[in-house]
């Protein structure tokens, strides 16, 4: 997939443990733990809203776009 969820990054650098962001947004640590290993499908923007409420970041900082290898042409890819 070519989006990456840099969730647990955030959370090292505010300090915050998975149980306690789990709280703090709402949702059970078992889910918050699919999104910070980048397992998660989709994610909720109402979600998102908390987590960057509870992390004081902005979206920019928890997802990342990396094109897929295999979605890059041929001249991108074998161009070392």
């Amino acid at each position: 997939m070519a989006i990456i969820i840099n969730l647990d990054v955030m959370m090292a650098k505010r300090k915050k443990g998975l149980t306690e962001l789990a709280g703090e947004v709402d949702i059970t640590p078992a889910n918050l733990s699919i999104l910070k290993n980048n397992k998660a499908k989709a994610v909720r923007l109402a979600t998102l809203d908390a987590i960057c409420k509870a992390l004081g970041c902005q979206p920019g900082d928890i997802l990342e776009y990396v094109e897929d290898e295999e979605d890059a042409s041929p001249e991108e890819s074998s161009a070392t």
